[in-house]
């Protein structure tokens, strides 16, 4: 029996460690893609979110500025009056029926407690803004009445002030 003095390249164990260190290096290579794709999917993913939550607030906060305008326009006798706390756009008990000039209390979308800042005159609430200080994504494009958001640095500007009147104003459609 003749015993090999030598291997001959490419043969027996050399040939299947130099395989399976190449294969190692394709599958980590492939990991790394697969991160790299989920990492932008995440962004786009977070980037869309925050779309969604700005289409959310635009439609709340007009939600808002219509009904302390509808309260304000419906106040008995000839004194004006804006609402003390959002509650009273619930039910509006200053008739015998009380009036509904919204169906709920909306949260703030940009912010994780929902609060709303209130702006208040004389300490009646005239709108509401969002506590927010993101810089919004929308910065141009706005609906009629919403021109002043143009170019605000923080979500924080876009305040939905009543105007005093519930005239009729473009509608919102409801975000989704």
């Amino acid at each position: 029996m003749v015993i090999p003095t030598h291997r001959q390249p490419g043969h027996g164990l050399d040939a299947l460690h130099r395989q399976a260190g190449i294969t190692f290096l394709v599958v980590l290579f492939a990991m790394a893609i697969a991160g790299i794709a989920l990492a932008g999917t995440g962004v786009l993913w977070q980037l869309e979110s925050r779309r969604e939550k700005e289409k959310e607030l635009l439609f709340i906060g007009e939600e808002y500025r219509r009904a302390i305008d509808r309260y304000y326009d419906k106040t008995p006798g000839a004194a004006k009056q804006y609402p003390e706390k959002l509650e009273d756009l619930l039910q509006d008990k200053r008739f015998p029926v009380p009036v509904h000039h919204l169906r709920r209390l909306y949260r703030d979308p940009m912010t994780p407690d929902g609060e709303w800042e209130l702006i208040k005159q004389q300490g009646r609430i005239t709108g509401v803004a969002s506590k927010s200080r993101e810089e919004p994504i929308k910065i141009a494009g706005f609906a009629t009445g919403q021109e002043d958001f143009e170019g605000a640095e923080s979500y924080a500007k876009w305040r939905f002030i009543s105007n005093g009147n519930s005239l009729p104003s473009a509608p919102v459609a409801a975000p989704g």
